[in-house]
This record gives C-alpha cells, structure tokens and sequence, in this order.
C-alpha cells in the first residue's frame, strides 16, 4: 500500500497497511489552536447573529414577500407572526447544532490528524453560516463583522466541496480535480464578497447556478467512483460506502420533501404552516450527510454499512412496489365493481381487497427483489450462498469421503477464493481402537 494514504483508515486493532497523517507534537499544537480560534468565532458570530435573524423573520424584510399578505395568512390559520419566526429560527439553529456537535465529535476523537480536523472545521462551518444562516443578513448589521461572517460562509461552502474531492485519503483522485476546487471556490466568490453583482450568478444567472452545481455533484460522484475501484483500500471502501450512502440518502430526502413545495408555491410561501414542516423535514434529511461523515473517521469497524445499504434498496423497492399495487388494486377493483354492478364507489371493498393482495405479496415479493438485488450489486455474496446452498444438498445424499472431499475443497474456492487450498483429515484412533479390539475378539476358523 502507498504510504502516503491518510490515517483516517486506522485505529486499534483495525490497523489499515496506510501510514496514518498524524501530526507532530508543535503541528498539533498549532493545528489545535487554529481550530479554537475558528470555533470561537463561529460560535460567537452565529449566536449572537440570533437575533438579528430573528428580527428579519419578524419584520417580513424580504423584499418579494408582500408583508400585509403574509401576516393575512398567518391570522387565517390562527398563527402569530412572532411564532413562526420562532419555529423557522428553532428548525435552522437545531440543524446547526447537530452540524456543530458531529464537527466537535470529529475533534475529539481524531484531533492529531490533519483530514478529521479539516473535516471538522468544514462541517462547523458550512452547518452554521453556509446552509442556516443568511450573510446578507448578519453582515448587514455591523460593519465590524462583514468580513468575519463572509469568510467563514465562503470557507465553509469551498470545503465541503473539497472535503468530497479528498476523502478518505487525503489526496486529489484524479488529480485535474484540485482545479475543479479552484473554479468552485472562485464562483463561491462571487456569491459572498460580491453579492447582487453579475459575477454572483446564484442571483443574476439562477439557470446557469443551477446547471453550474449539478456538474460539480455528477464530478463528485464520478471521482468517489473512480477512487473506490481504483485506489481504495478495503477499509477506505467501507468509508466511501458509507459517506456516499448518506450523502445519496441526503439528497433524495431533500428532493422528496421539496417536491411538494415546488409543486405548490403558494405552500413554500413563507407564513404557510406546510412549510415549516417540509423545511423540518429537509433539514432532518441533510443532517444524514455529517452523520455518516462522523461515523466513516471516528469508527473504523463499518462492515454494517453493507447491511444497511442492502437492507435500505430491499425495502425501499418493497415499500415502492407495494404502494404502486395498493393504489393500483384500488382502482382497478373499483373499476371491476363499477362494470359488473354500475355503481360508482366501492372504497371500503376495494380498500380490504387490496390490503389482502399486498399481505399475500409481502413475503415473496420481498424474497424475489432480495434475490434480485443480491445478483445485480452483490454477484459475489449470491453466488457464494449459492455454492453453500449446493454444497448442503449434496453433503446429505454424498456417501463417498473423495467426492466430499472434491466437493468441499471446490466450495472453498468459489466463496473465499483463496490463493491455495488444501484439506487434511484427522484419523479416527477411537474407529481404529474399535476395530482392533473387534479383530481380536473375532473367533478363528473351527
């Protein structure tokens, strides 16, 4: 193994061949005062930006909201103003705290190596003033804390995407991606130190944003694959695996629940009760992405991560598969009763019908899509269940010690796919002994 690989892949007794990163005593020194300073200033300027949040909640400030028609909607529901700010403002400083919390854990545990402090400042960072908090907001307040609040929103944003082009190793895979860093950071730019202006594109050019943000995710994607087939060590893989999975996870939760905002403006308006649960809910699916994050560098033993990705494509298609046939039997069955009797609705049978086909789908269709999924992203466990699966019918009609012998040693090399196999068998002294005695106590011929 390359000794240069990062020591985000050791710990005790799951010891990877990598070299670990690890700091010397004044580049930890240095390297842990960095990172409280950093801390501090953050925690400070978020906290006290609070109630500045909080009043531009309350007062309506956003110029494309219509503040009289805002606060009509919320006396129709029964809501003060002063509430739902408290909500939307309690939903964004929880989210940050968990954000903070995973980035504090990283510290703790892995603070002598330079990737989890990195990690550890990037999710600090990009959990407070880059998702949760607004900088046009909090700079607008003082001068004294504009650039302070910029950086570190600028910082945080430049480091997710870079922590992504380095984990878990450290380095740049492939290495034309370190200038996709530079291009984010510079477009990032735009956005934080030259707000309203046309190089900041997420306001002047939302198309172009949007496109431009897709391209670095399909990058991501495609450089965390080539570094899992063609890097990675094993240990690494279970650390991409998992990242990967949360961070896919991630991002499905939020398209799920923001779907219906975006199918309905008039719900995502701000002062639609809808939307404090969807942005709960959203907020609640980001928070998988530092979750597994921290669980990739501070734990090392991630074999589980296996079992719940195939548990989570299982039942994910079971749970998918059998809503299409609810709703399916539903109507199909009302559309039988209403040719066969003429009446109209039928909800109650077509509602016990359907809930009968899918108890009796529950088993085999889950059997058949594990069955599935096993051959098309675990071909190696399946046919090694496979192979046991034989290798068990023949052990109980085989008689011949050889042929089990064949059959035992061909069994071992298809499942563990050893670089050489061999079997010896013990004798049998008690079977022997027996024997003996048996002989001797044979009566000779007459």
């Amino acid at each position: 193994m390359d000794s240069k690989l990062n020591g985000l892949t050791r710990s005790g007794n799951d010891t990877d061949s990598s070299t670990s990163a690890t700091l010397n005593r004044r580049q930890l020194l240095l390297a842990r005062v960095g990172w409280l300073v950093v801390f501090v200033l953050t925690i400070g300027l978020f906290s006290s930006s609070i109630p500045a949040q909080y009043d531009y909640l309350v007062s309506i400030s956003d110029p494309k909201l219509d503040p009289a028609t805002v606060r009509a909607n919320l006396e129709a529901n029964g809501i003060s103003i002063e509430f739902y700010a408290a909500c939307l403002l309690s939903i964004s400083v929880a989210s940050a705290t968990a954000w903070v919390a995973v980035g504090v854990g990283i510290f703790w545990r892995r603070s002598d190596d330079w990737m989890a402090l990195f990690t550890s400042l990037s999710l600090i960072t990009f959990g407070t003033f880059s998702m949760y908090s607004d900088p046009a907001v909090l700079a607008g307040q003082s001068i004294a804390v504009w650039l302070p609040v910029r950086l570190l929103g600028f910082f945080g944003s430049a480091s997710m995407l870079l922590f992504f082009f380095l984990f878990p190793d450290g380095r740049f895979v492939p290495r034309w991606t370190r200038w996709m860093v530079v291009l984010w950071a510079a477009l990032q730019m735009g956005y934080y130190f030259f707000p309203d202006s046309t190089l900041d594109i997420y306001r002047s050019f939302p198309s172009i944003n949007f496109v431009t943000i897709t391209a670095f995710a399909c990058v991501v994607v495609g450089s965390q694959l080539y570094r899992y087939r063609r890097v990675s060590s094993p240990l690494q893989r279970q650390q991409t695996k998992s990242v990967v999975f949360g961070t896919v996870a991630a991002m499905l939760g939020t398209v799920g629940f923001g779907m219906p905002l975006y199918a309905s403006p008039t719900a995502a308006q701000y002062g639609e009760p809808y939307a404090l649960v969807f942005e709960a809910a959203i907020s609640a699916s980001l928070l998988l992405i530092p979750l597994s994050i921290g669980v990739a560098i501070v734990r090392n033993r991630l074999w589980a991560i296996d079992i719940v990705i195939n548990r989570t494509l299982v039942y994910g298609a079971l749970t998918a598969s059998l809503v299409l046939v609810y709703f399916g039997g539903v109507a199909a069955t009302q559309a039988i009763f209403h040719a066969l009797t003429g009446q109209e609705k039928q909800p109650q049978l077509a509602i016990v019908v359907s809930t009968l086909v899918i108890a009796a789908l529950f088993t085999p269709l889950r059997r058949r899509i594990q069955s599935f999924i096993d051959r098309r992203f675990y071909r190696r466990k399946y046919d090694a269940r496979k192979t046991l699966e034989v290798l068990s019918a023949e052990l109980r009609q085989e008689t011949n010690l050889d042929a089990l012998s064949e059959d035992l040693l061909e069994a071992v090399r298809e499942t563990m796919q050893p670089t050489h196999v061999s079997l010896w068998l013990r004798p049998d002294h008690a079977l022997k002994d027996k024997e003996k005695l048996a002989a001797f106590r044979e009566p000779g011929p007459s």
